[in-house]
């Protein structure tokens, strides 16, 4: 295990490193270009997290407030001025020098005391590619959708599931 791991926000310097893990452990149809991953990191910034281990990048997460049950398309460019209803959940990924060091769980934590800061009381996601149980795991739940909130989410793929957790609201010590 690392003995130098940094959780920090992540930064447009990073974006070499963090794109080469997104093609690294996603299919190619989720793999999004520069411009509309960079666009992300200007929408709520301070919710897109990177996990540093021994001055590599072994992990980020891609997070911001959005407008509640409405998922941008994948390779869209984000308005840093939209409306912050809920934390969305982009894009967590781990690349192989981050394996297990319980990296996603530590950035998702991270981000919801963030998110709770701010009074963003409900995470939302797409869980794709299988990943719906680790995201329950985490206390996210499938929720039930409209017809349009189910088409958006059918182009991230057969296996992509609407899921929402509610982030506990700061308590005053």
């Amino acid at each position: 295990m690392s003995k130098d791991l940094v959780i920090r926000q992540l930064e447009r310097r990073d974006l070499p490193a963090a794109l080469a893990i997104q093609s690294q452990v996603y299919p190619s149809f989720l793999v999004e270009p520069a411009d509309a991953f960079a666009s992300r990191l200007d929408a709520s910034a301070q919710f897109s997290l990177a996990a540093v281990s021994d001055g590599e990048l072994a992990g980020y997460l891609l997070a911001h407030g959005w407008p509640r049950q409405s998922p941008p398309p994948i390779g869209a460019i984000l308005s840093p001025s939209a409306l912050s209803e809920v934390l969305f959940i982009h894009d967590l990924a781990v690349g192989a020098n981050g394996r297990g060091l319980a990296l996603g769980r530590r950035l998702v934590n991270r981000a919801f005391e963030l998110a709770a800061d701010q009074k963003l009381l409900c995470a939302e996601l797409i869980a794709v590619e299988g990943a719906a149980p680790y995201w329950q795991s985490l206390g996210f739940a499938e929720a039930e959708v409209s017809a349009e909130l189910e088409a958006r989410v059918a182009v991230y793929g057969s296996q992509a599931r609407w899921m929402t957790r509610h982030i506990a609201p700061l308590s005053i010590g």
